[in-house]
């Protein structure tokens, strides 16, 4: 694999903050620290951001000494994903990340929707799928959030699913998702069944199950989808991303009591870490659990 060569940085950048807004719906104020932030890395290098070896980044890190901790963090968090993004999709064969500041900066929990709002996006939904005469687009939504929410996918992983990657009688699907890991991800028979009806309308020599023109569905127009679709059921549009549905999927199914290791494979988490944020959100009913199971409240209800 080759390395990106001199001069592409500014392409790749753009490209990595389209991929921020249609997949983790950074906010305006976020693409444009990263994009300030990445642009100066780059004028550093001598705009070879996207080449940079772990040297380079350390002698980058070494320049930010000065700065607060939080704009150290802010810096790193960018370059890093960014670097993670150019391995995922193939423009470099390494990550050199590791090689920035981690200067402790307290890491923000995720978006998190209520079961309210699910309970009003999957209305808008049925009153869409039930219109007539009836639209194929609405049953392509249809599937498409039934599969965020339902199986917790990322957005790439989603609209890159083959056409016939998802079969009416298998519960589940084998994915490669970040970084080429293979993982099992469940399929509930909500989600086949909207799959089903939505396949119904895609050619059988079409290549994707979501296609577009000659490619399939891309993440920012599946972002643009979601931010209609909230706004019809009353949702604040800057509060919905396909990142956000997929911190529900994993909330929602630790409220339920799935074990964390299930939800990490789940998820395609290669580090526990990155899964046991969700139990920081879930703080409320791990509380409850206490005060209601412990042993020894039992033991006080003996002795009462």
């Amino acid at each position: 694999m080759t390395e990106p060569a001199p001069g592409t940085d500014r392409a790749l950048i753009e490209r990595f903050l389209e991929m921020m807004v249609a997949e983790a719906g950074a906010a305006k104020n976020t693409i444009a620290a990263y994009r300030s932030d990445l642009s100066l890395a780059s004028d550093f290098l001598g705009h070879r951001l996207a080449a940079a070896s772990a040297d380079d980044l350390a002698r980058l890190g070494a320049q930010w000494l000065d700065l607060s901790r939080s704009s150290v963090a802010r810096k790193s968090a960018a370059l890093r994903r960014f670097f993670a993004f150019l391995a995922d999709e193939g423009h470099r064969a390494d990550d050199p990340g590791a090689a920035l500041p981690r200067p402790g900066a307290q890491r923000r929990l995720p978006k998190v929707l209520g079961h309210g709002d699910v309970d009003r996006l999957f209305e808008a939904i049925a009153a869409r799928v039930a219109r007539v005469p009836g639209d194929p687009n609405d049953l392509r939504l249809s599937a498409l959030v039934e599969l965020l929410y339902g199986s917790g996918l990322r957005a790439t992983e989603l609209v890159s699913l083959p056409r016939n990657a998802i079969a009416p009688d298998r519960p589940y699907l084998i994915l490669r998702g970040k970084g080429g890991r293979e993982r099992l991800v469940p399929i509930s028979d909500r989600a086949r069944a909207a799959v089903a009806a939505w396949r119904a309308h895609v050619a059988a020599d079409r290549a994707w199950l979501f296609p577009s023109g000659k490619a399939h569905l891309s993440r920012i127009r599946l972002y643009q989808l979601l931010q209609a679709l909230a706004a019809e059921a009353g949702i604040p549009p800057d509060r919905i991303s396909p990142h956000v549905l997929r911190h529900a999927f994993a909330t929602h199914l630790l409220e339920g009591g799935a074990d964390l290791r299930a939800l990490q494979s789940m998820l395609g988490h290669a580090d526990i870490a990155t899964t046991e944020i969700y139990t920081h959100v879930d703080a409320s009913r791990l509380v409850e659990l206490v005060n209601t199971r412990h042993p020894l409240v039992d033991a006080k209800r003996r002795g009462a």
